[in-house]
């Protein structure tokens, strides 16, 4: 009696089974040196889903879409958006205050915290608070889409506890790289703003007693920052 035995299971080929792994972000070589390459973030902040290097604008999109937390896309990478109360009370009352001005003057429009950027190819940032000008905006009309394609005019950034020196200072470089002519720092904890005209020093750092004005980019706006800082006390 004959038994005819079973032919075992094929096995791929290597080249069949290969998967494509995106470059390598460049001197990424750890999770330390990517966390290091993002601007010091913490680690929590940073998504692996997508993993990162592959990240794209869609996910972007999708992550604000589908009720997720805000993500900026930093080299292929998902870094989330954090922001508290106090934050985000500081960052309304600028909107506020810019959209009444603007407004009035038909200059252009003013973003929340989750207006997206296009600041540079393939990097999208969300100031807290922005102004892109008619001037600026292609034809004098609004950016349309859910990415706005430019850098605006004025950026603004209110720090937070997980905020890292390095991130804020890699997001005011990329600004003005991008076209931006004016960035405020704002640090609810010191009760100060830091004013930038160029990616480096700032021009002053205004504290409760001072006001602020708009430069050249909002000639005429102006806001006493004793009565910004003290909503922080109601």
């Amino acid at each position: 009696m004959t038994t005819t035995l079973a032919a075992p299971p094929s096995i791929p080929s290597p080249a069949s089974s290969a998967v494509t792994l995106p470059p390598p972000l460049p001197g990424v070589l750890t999770v330390a040196d990517l966390l290091d390459h993002l601007g010091g973030v913490p680690a929590q902040r940073v998504r692996f889903h997508p993993l990162p290097g592959t990240a794209t604008e869609q996910d972007v999109i999708d992550a604000a879409a589908h009720g997720d937390r805000l993500c900026e896309l930093v080299d292929a990478s998902l870094v989330e958006k954090t922001m508290g109360c106090d934050e985000s009370l500081l960052a309304a009352c600028l909107v506020a205050a810019l959209s009444q001005h603007v407004d009035a003057r038909n200059l252009g429009w003013i973003y929340g915290a989750d207006g997206m950027m296009r600041v540079g190819p393939g990097q999208v940032r969300l100031p807290d608070v922005a102004y892109v000008s008619r001037a600026r905006s292609p034809g004098g009309r609004r950016p349309k889409g859910p990415i706005a394609d430019l850098s605006p005019d004025l950026a603004v950034e209110v720090l937070s506890a997980s905020n890292t020196a390095a991130e804020i200072d890699r997001k005011r470089r990329e600004y003005f790289a991008g076209g931006t002519r004016l960035v405020w720092i704002v640090d609810p904890v010191a009760r100060t703003i830091a004013v930038f005209t160029s990616p480096d020093a700032p021009d002053a750092v205004l504290a409760e007693r001072d006001r602020l004005d708009g430069g050249d980019v909002l000639p005429g706006f102006a806001l006493d920052l004793v009565g910004l800082f003290a909503r922080l006390d109601d």
